[in-house]
């Protein structure tokens, strides 16, 4: 089966870059060798090895097993917790616009039958 390559931007391959750098010091801390966290979360490891490289073919669901792992799944919680951007997108669609004031410029008003007009 031959696999596919997400080519990424710069600007996206640095946070996966950055989150497998940190997954691999938190492996290295807890002084776990690959084969352990990758027998552990039950991924092969040069699965392990393209999560700690930043690998963008590694499925989220790999990644959050590793983090489960070493004791740190609920940091995946953190992911877009804070959306700046998409609270000030929704605040500018919230902004309530004020009505002009309603002029009333009919002097005649109709009575409940139709064809029969009163005065005021």
């Amino acid at each position: 089966m031959k696999t596919r390559n997400n080519i990424l931007l710069p600007r996206a391959q640095k946070p996966l870059t950055i989150l497998g750098e940190n997954i691999r010091l938190a492996r290295l801390r807890r002084r776990y060798s690959m084969e352990q966290v990758a027998e552990r979360a039950d991924i092969s490891r040069p699965t392990l090895h393209s999560i700690e490289r930043g690998n963008s073919n590694v499925t989220i669901g790999a990644y959050v097993k590793v983090l489960a792992v070493l004791g740190l799944e609920q940091d995946i919680v953190a992911v877009a917790k804070d959306d700046i951007l998409g609270r000030k997108i929704q605040d500018a669609g919230l902004i309530i616009k004020e009505r002009a004031p309603k002029i009333n410029v009919r002097t005649k008003t109709q009575s409940s039958k139709p064809g029969i007009e009163t005065t005021d």
